[in-house]
């Protein structure tokens, strides 16, 4: 059995997982990374990439569509638009290919060994890895847990045939003209707006009383109106119950406790994510748990000395960029540098039509927090570039302390706030005030001038409104 010691260890080649790696590289730490798939993780291979390149084929597609049929206000008009789904799906899969290849490029480049084959613990030390041309041993002083998560599969809807995982949704060759989806969280929303605009009927089934359930409901009605807009049927409180014999049909219970049939072709089960453990060897570790996930310090250490763990196998919240700035920071421990886990505040993103963008608390947090607060939003239909855009749909919301207008938290509900994440985000870690960002000078005309007047609504003294 070949045996490789090495200074750090990374089992996991997604976000968390290869950022650690990289940064280690570049550290001059020797290290080796372990991936039993292909490098990037899901986020790259099978989630955030792929589904945004879907949404935009789907985007696109809806404007061809609403031109031919004359819906366009400023008068551009089109024939009625086709779509190769197969060629979509091949052009989707060639950025991802793209994508891949940098990952293994930018390791190479800092040095990283990687090991292609799936690793189990033999103890705190040592892990075994089973490769295409047999076992092999790594030993390492400091190991880093990143399997990521998977989509949770329920009892009663089994994956295959009919019922797929958000995997399966994103490889279709063709668009189901009936489309059920069970769970009306990001993943759901997501893939059943896209595929509404590629023509499926979608229905989308919830179990609670709100879609996206994690914002609030001024954020999400928005939302909620465009996919009534689209012929979305929204069923809350509703829960699925299994397929029909044929497997042509989903059975659901609605609110009031009524049995109903969901004609579908296919059903898509978007109902959480679990973590990646199975098969790891976390039975010869010692390690303190969360329910399934893996307990972490500030330092993303675990109970054991020497095995740090970063990412959605640590739990909420499940995003990539939180993950990356984990494995960044976990890399900087294993050489030695002096650093801790201290985010303000982590940006959530949801790529639903209109978008939504939450960091930092909601005036709802606030007030749960027993924080006395005052709150500004300014609405998009008085925002130039959304109008010129035809999304003048949504707003920017500042909450900030009463007494010191630290701001607290920024969310935004529109067409392309994804983008101003990063601002929002900034502002917040800066410890920014409602005076720093009503007196920042933004470019007109854009979206981000929205969060000025919103801060200056704040203030008391909003201009455009």
């Amino acid at each position: 059995m070949t045996e490789i010691t090495c200074k750090l260890l990374v089992i996991g080649a997604g976000p968390g997982g290869y950022v650690c790696a990289i940064r280690a590289g570049q550290l001059g730490l020797d290290t080796v990374i372990v991936e039993s798939t292909k490098l990037g993780g899901s986020c790259l291979n099978i989630g955030c990439i792929p589904s945004k390149a879907m949404i935009h084929v789907a985007e696109e597609f809806e404007k061809a569509a609403h031109a031919a049929a004359g819906k366009t206000p400023f008068g551009l008009t089109a024939s009625a638009p086709k779509l190769d789904l197969k060629q979509a799906v091949a052009w989707k899969d060639g950025i991802v290919q793209r994508l891949n290849n940098g990952v293994a490029a930018l390791l190479r480049k800092s040095k990283v060994k990687i090991v292609h084959g799936r690793a189990r613990f033999r103890d705190g030390k040592t892990v075994i890895v089973e490769t295409e041309t047999g076992p092999r041993t790594i030993k390492a002083e400091t190991i880093v847990i990143a399997t990521g998560s998977a989509p949770v599969e329920l009892p009663f809807l089994p994956f295959g045939g009919n019922v797929i995982s958000s995997t399966g949704a994103l490889a279709l060759t063709e668009v189901p003209k009936r489309l059920a989806v069970v769970g009306g969280g990001y993943i759901g929303l997501e893939l059943g707006t896209a595929f509404a605009k590629l023509g499926a009927k979608v229905t989308v089934v919830e179990a609670q009383a709100s879609i996206l359930p994690l914002y609030d409901a001024e954020l999400t009605a928005p939302v909620a109106k465009h996919l009534a807009a689209l012929g979305v049927e929204v069923l809350l409180g509703a829960k699925a119950r299994g397929m029909t014999p044929k497997g042509n049909a989903l059975l659901i219970e609605t609110a009031g406790g009524e049995e109903k049939r969901i004609e579908a072709d296919k059903v898509l089960v978007t109902v959480g994510r679990a973590p990646v453990t199975n098969g790891l060897g976390l039975e010869e570790l010692v390690l303190d748990m969360d329910g399934r996930f893996i307990r972490i310090g500030e330092r993303c250490e675990t109970s054991m000395r020497g095995i740090h763990a970063i990412g959605d196998v640590t739990g909420e919240p499940m995003l990539a960029h939180r993950a990356m700035a984990q494995g960044e920071m976990v890399a900087e421990i294993a050489a030695g540098l002096p650093r801790a886990w201290d985010k303000r505040c982590i940006p959530a993103v949801c790529f639903t039509d209109p978008e939504i963008v939450s960091v930092g608390l909601s005036p709802e947090e606030a007030g749960k927090a027993g924080l006395e607060i005052k709150t500004g939003k300014f609405p998009f239909a008085a925002n130039g570039r959304a109008m010129t855009r035809h999304g003048e749909q949504g707003f920017v919301r500042i909450v900030a302390q009463a007494q010191t207008q630290l701001v607290l938290g920024i969310q935004a509900v529109g067409q392309g706030v994804s983008e101003l994440s990063s601002t929002f985000g900034l502002a917040i870690e800066m410890g920014a005030t409602l005076e720093d960002i009503a007196g920042t000078i933004h470019a007109h005309p854009t979206l981000g001038e929205a969060a000025q007047e919103a801060a200056l609504m704040a203030l008391g003294h909003a201009i455009h409104i």
